[in-house]
């Protein structure tokens, strides 16, 4: 049990980190910081560090296509919207600490809240018929995110100080202590 509150609490703070993680469109969308990978490694690691740097941005961009893809169905958007307002009022906006009460009668743990929500979030896309819009909208996000976090430099905007997550694979300076095969 204390192992489902851990993890709705890290997932919980994890989202609040993503909010955090804000920077302003003007850099996010910079022409000047554009440029091929030489390397599908150089891509993956570019990939890597902008999800961490611009996840806030990323996650909009999604919600945006995802609008766009749901523009024939106003039903389903207000639906969604109710569905994105008590995601974010019943679970995100309050500290994991504190229980959600009822008329201060009944207190609701965070597992049931969220239950409620996963099944509401389904029952919306299932009851709409919209899932296949959903799935297409969720994939051509995935695709835009990937070709500008693969094609944006890491190394202007003080993106210097993030490590490569291959580790010390890349670094010429311990190629001594490999042995070519």
């Amino acid at each position: 049990m204390s192992s489902t509150t851990e993890s709705l609490s890290n997932f919980k703070e994890a989202t609040l980190s993503i909010m955090s993680t804000r920077h302003p469109w003007t850099e996010f969308l910079s022409l000047s910081s554009l440029s091929l990978p030489s390397s599908l490694s150089q891509a993956t690691t570019r990939i890597g560090i902008n999800l961490t740097r611009f996840l806030f941005n990323y996650s909009f961009i999604l919600l945006f296509i995802l609008l766009l893809s749901l523009v024939y169905h106003p039903l389903s958007i207000l639906l969604l919207l109710i569905a994105f307002a008590g995601w974010y009022f019943l679970f995100f906006t309050r500290e994991s600490d504190e229980s959600l009460t009822l008329f201060n009668l009944v207190s609701i743990d965070d597992r049931v809240i969220v239950v409620a929500l996963v099944i509401f979030s389904l029952v919306v896309v299932a009851v709409t018929g919209v899932w296949l819009n959903v799935l297409v909208s969720v994939v051509i996000a995935a695709v835009v995110v990937c070709l500008h976090g693969a094609l944006r430099t890491t190394d202007a905007g003080g993106l210097d100080d993030y490590e490569s997550p291959y580790g010390p694979m890349l670094n010429e300076a311990s190629a001594g202590s490999y042995s070519p095969v």
